[in-house]
C-alpha cells in the first residue's frame, strides 16, 4: 500500500453560521460530522498502510471491508465539502455560466429546480447537478449514500445533502422545506468559479 498523507476538516466558513432556514446548531451538528469522515479516511488508510498484501489471501475479506469503508468516507469528505463551500451566498436564481447550463440543458432554472428538488425528495442521501465531461451537458443525479451511483467523468457543481442529519434539527420531516431552504442559500460565485476551474464549456 502506497503511503498517504493524512488530511485535516476545513475550517467552517463563519458565514454558515447564518444561514436563512438553516439553524446554527444544524451546521455545527453537520460539521461534525464531516471532522468524522476526515478522521474516519485517515485512519482506515493508516490501517490499510499497515497490511501485510504479501499474505493476500489471508486479508482478503479485511481488505474489501476497509476499501468499502474506505469509499464511504473518502465519499463523505469531497461530499461534505463541496456541499459546506458553495453555501453562505444570497441563493436565488443562478447567474453566469451556470445559468448558461441551465438554460441551455433544462430549458429553464425553473425546469432545473424543479427536477434537482424532485431528486433531492427522492433520495435517501444526496442529489448533485453535474457536468457530465462525455455527453457535454448536465444532469440532475440521485445518490443513497456517499459511495453509491457514481457518474464516471462527471464534475459535481452543486451538492445537496438530504441525508436526515442535514434538516432534522430545524425540520424534522419536512425535507422539501429544508431543500428551498437550501436553494436560498446558494452562492453563485463559487459554483461559477467551479465552472471556470474545471474549464467547463459554457
Amino acid at each position: 500500500m502506497p503511503t498517504f498523507e493524512e488530511i485535516s476538516a476545513r475550517p467552517l466558513d463563519p458565514r454558515l453560521l447564518q444561514l436563512e432556514g438553516i439553524s446554527r446548531a444544524s451546521v455545527e451538528a453537520h460539521y461534525r460530522l464531516y471532522q468524522g469522515y476526515v478522521a474516519k479516511r485517515n485512519e482506515i488508510l493508516g490501517a490499510l498502510g499497515g497490511m501485510d498484501l504479501e499474505k493476500a489471501n489471508q486479508v482478503y475479506s479485511e481488505v474489501r471491508a476497509l476499501k468499502v469503508d474506505l469509499t464511504f468516507a473518502v465519499g463523505g469528505v469531497k461530499n461534505h465539502e463541496l456541499y459546506f463551500a458553495h453555501l453562505g451566498g444570497q441563493g436565488g436564481d443562478p447567474d453566469g455560466p451556470f445559468r448558461v447550463l441551465v438554460d441551455r440543458d433544462f430549458g429553464s432554472v425553473e425546469a432545473w429546480r424543479a427536477d434537482l428538488r424532485a431528486t433531492a425528495i427522492a433520495a435517501r442521501g444526496w442529489a448533485w447537478t453535474a457536468y457530465d465531461r462525455d455527453e457535454r451537458r448536465l444532469f440532475n443525479y440521485l445518490g443513497d449514500a456517499q459511495n453509491t451511483f457514481p457518474v464516471w467523468n462527471a464534475t459535481p457543481l452543486v451538492a445537496l445533502d438530504v441525508y436526515e442529519h442535514a434538516y432534522f434539527l430545524d425540520y424534522q420531516t419536512d425535507r422539501a422545506s429544508y431543500v428551498d431552504a437550501f436553494f436560498e442559500n446558494l452562492d453563485w460565485d463559487v459554483v461559477n468559479g467551479w465552472i471556470a476551474s474545471y474549464s467547463i464549456p459554457s
